[in-house]
């Protein structure tokens, strides 16, 4: 034990002399670059034109398919997300087999396949390869694109869209396509709910049947497979595919405004803005600037925490978690995005210093010491994505599909390891534009917008939807001479099924769901007049939540504890919610009501109605002018709209209402209704 101490003490002193001879106070000077030995893959073309790239690896027995369509991007205007439909819907179902079928199959020899508007994935272990293939050439040639699934995709779809109000990411992410890239644009396409609505199934099996061609397909097949045994099965299961001619499209180059524009979304109560700085610029994979302009963003805001603006605005300023910038690659346009997420109170001065350092990379050549640490760490980040063989593949299809040079990536870092100050600098000068530049802010616009006035050229804010779509800003219009909020509401009465008809409800019993937070939450309401409701939620079998109106008291029960009110504004509001119908009987109420004009939203004129209870409250009722039909209601705590109006025993009810409350959104749907079903009294208890 003595001797095998005394060598380890040894071996240690040998270590710290040598350490002790390091010069530390003199740099190391860099190495060459490494050389890298890119994994082997082979290519071949079938007789229809697929070209497809095999790499091989025998680590593990799995195999995997990716088939990808070089193809021109298509501009889907007042039908915008039917290309997404239709990637979504060939999967939905086969000439051979249903949906179930699919699923069965693939989960059977738990495997996976995925399609989407520009090809298809799917992988499995090797044994399976056959199975698989055989699903996947199924669902590749023989889709039927079934309308009901379209039908579920698009309500899917809608429900998604719903948080989009009140996700100021998505909104600024949204705005900033539009501006970068201009609405007539492909790359300035946002879906709504209105552009699901003009999507037909016909625009989908046109969209499959133009597109979906081998000529224009690169088929890359990874894992426990060789070349030969790949041409043997794509043949088999592929060789039948028809080539044929696909469509080009050619689109007008986006360019960078004249001079900084501000545009803005408003995020109702918002207490941070999300902040993106953005401009068009061409930067084609493959592009002889593209290594040197990687290098330029990481130092500015890239990857490395050390990123410029990350330093800047939250090492420096505190002002954010975290700050990047990006500049892709693309064979028609890219851009330039810098972004981050600020308090509303620091929000302009956010903006100030993204320019600032935009600025800084432009007019001061960057220092050594940061531009080795940016090197190294991107050297490093290629190194590890090496790792995986899909990697390789990528590279494979890009030299392929890109016309690069052979030894591409091969010679990455070596041309990484020759980039200099000068080089980045010129590459700051060359595409970078703070001068030239769209500021997009989503966030409070009371408390910010009328700040960032000052970056604006012309001196204006320009203002969007969640969407991406213009606001103006304008005064409510008149109501015709001779309208008043009675006329509007005796409309409303009408559009519904007529007074008569309304009074002659006694009772009403709905079946509801209600998704909120990706949790479902099923409930019963009750109502009875003239002054009974009932409403019970449950999620998971358990009952989380109940109110009761019974005539005398309100009651309100949740896992929180019990509430109960005779008297005093909860009572009236409980009371007033338990009138099937409350327009019927605004006057004995005492409520007062205005018609203050009309108001466009979201594109549709709608009567602004004010309603005031005895306590003092106010609420906002927006009736479409051409349907009649009450189409949303503001107050101060929340936002209801109302959608999907539907018939039900000769009255018009809304079967969705969406919820916003705070940064909440809660959907509404009505499942069931059932009118005059004979209520008892006796249901009005809370157990």
């Amino acid at each position: 034990m003595r001797k095998l101490i005394t060598s380890l003490l040894l071996i240690l002193f040998v270590i710290f002399a040598a350490g002790a001879q390091v010069d530390r106070s003199q740099r190391p000077e860099p190495g060459p670059a490494p050389v890298i030995q890119l994994g082997e893959f082979e290519t071949f073309e079938l007789d229809n034109g697929m070209k497809v790239i095999v790499v091989e690896n025998r680590q593990v027995p799995v195999v995997s398919f990716q088939l990808t369509l070089d193809i021109d991007p298509v501009f889907e205007g007042d039908a915008k997300g039917y290309v997404s439909l239709a990637g979504s819907l060939m999967r939905e179902g086969t000439i051979n087999r249903t949906k179930q079928e699919i699923d069965e199959a693939i989960d059977f020899i738990g495997g996976s396949i995925s399609t989407f508007s520009t090809g298809m994935f799917a992988s499995s272990l090797t044994r399976h390869k056959e199975t698989l293939l055989e699903l996947m050439s199924d669902i590749l040639l023989n889709p039927t694109f079934p309308e009901e699934e379209m039908e579920r995709l698009i309500t899917q779809n809608k429900s998604g869209l719903a948080t989009v109000q009140n996700d100021a990411s998505a909104m600024a992410a949204n705005v900033s396509r539009v501006v970068a890239y201009g609405p007539d644009h492909p790359y300035g396409e946002n879906t709504t709910v209105e552009s699901l609505d003009n999507i037909t199934i016909n625009q989908i099996r046109q969209y499959y049947a133009d597109h979906f061609k081998p000529n224009v397909a690169y088929m890359v097949v990874v894992g426990d497979m060789d070349a030969d045994e790949a041409r043997e099965v794509m043949e088999t299961y592929f060789g039948m595919w028809e080539p044929g001619d696909v469509p080009t499209r050619t689109y007008p180059t986006p360019e960078p405004p004249d001079g900084n524009r501000v545009a803005f979304a408003n995020r109702r109560g918002a207490v941070q803005s999300v902040v993106m700085v953005t401009h068009p610029l061409v930067l084609t994979p493959g592009h002889e600037d593209a290594i040197k302009v990687s290098v330029m963003n990481s130092i500015l805001g890239g990857g490395a925490f050390s990123g410029r603006l990350m330093q800047n605005l939250r090492e420096d300023k505190g002002y954010t978690y975290g700050a990047r910038s990006n500049i892709g690659t693309d064979r028609l346009v890219s851009r330039f995005t810098a972004r981050t997420e600020v308090r509303n109170e620091v929000t302009d001065s956010t903006v100030t210093e993204i320019l600032y350092e935009m600025n800084r990379i432009i007019n001061e050549p960057v220092d050594e010491n940061s531009l080795e640490l940016t090197k190294n760490f991107m050297t490093g980040s290629f190194a590890r994505s090496l790792e995986s063989p899909r990697t390789i593949a990528n590279f494979a299809r890009n030299i392929i599909r890109y016309d690069l040079p052979e030894d591409y990536y091969a010679t990455y870092l070596e041309r990484l390891n020759e980039v200099t100050a000068e080089d980045v600098q010129e590459m700051a000068a060359k595409y970078l534009k703070p001068g030239n530049a769209i500021i997009v802010v989503a966030g409070n616009q009371e408390e910010v917008a009328d700040n960032l006035i000052p970056f604006s050229a012309t001196g204006e804010v320009e203002f969007y939807d969640a969407f991406g779509r213009p606001v103006v800003e304008t005064d409510i219009a008149s109501a015709p001479a001779g309208f008043t909020a009675e006329t509007v509401i005796e409309k409303y009465i009408e559009a519904l099924g007529g007074r008569d008809k309304l009074e002659g409800i006694t009772d009403m019993t709905q079946d509801i769901t209600a998704s909120m937070m990706g949790m479902e939450i099923k409930g019963k309401n009750y109502q009875k007049a003239p002054y009974y409701s009932k409403q019970t939620m449950e999620m998971s079998g358990m009952t989380i939540s109940q109110q009761l109106f019974d005539g005398e008291k309100a009651v309100m029960v949740t896992q929180m504890g019990r509430q109960e009110f005779t008297e005093g504004p909860e009572y009236e509001q409980f009371k007033m919610q338990s009138l099937i119908n409350p327009e019927l009987v605004y006057k004995e109420f005492d409520i007062e009501k205005e018609l203050l004009g009309i108001k466009t939203i979201n594109g549709e004129d709608t009567y602004k109605i004010e309603v005031v209870y005895p306590s003092g409250r106010k609420i906002h009722d927006y009736y479409s002018v051409s349907s009649g039909l009450k189409i949303k209601t503001l107050t101060d705590e929340v936002r209801i709209t109302y959608n999907d109006y539907r018939e039900v025993d000769g009255l018009v009810m809304a079967h969705t209402m969406v919820q916003e409350v705070g940064p909440q959104i809660i959907e509404m749907r009505i499942d069931s209704v059932q009118i005059n079903s004979g209520l008892d009294t006796s249901v009005f208890v809370i157990e």
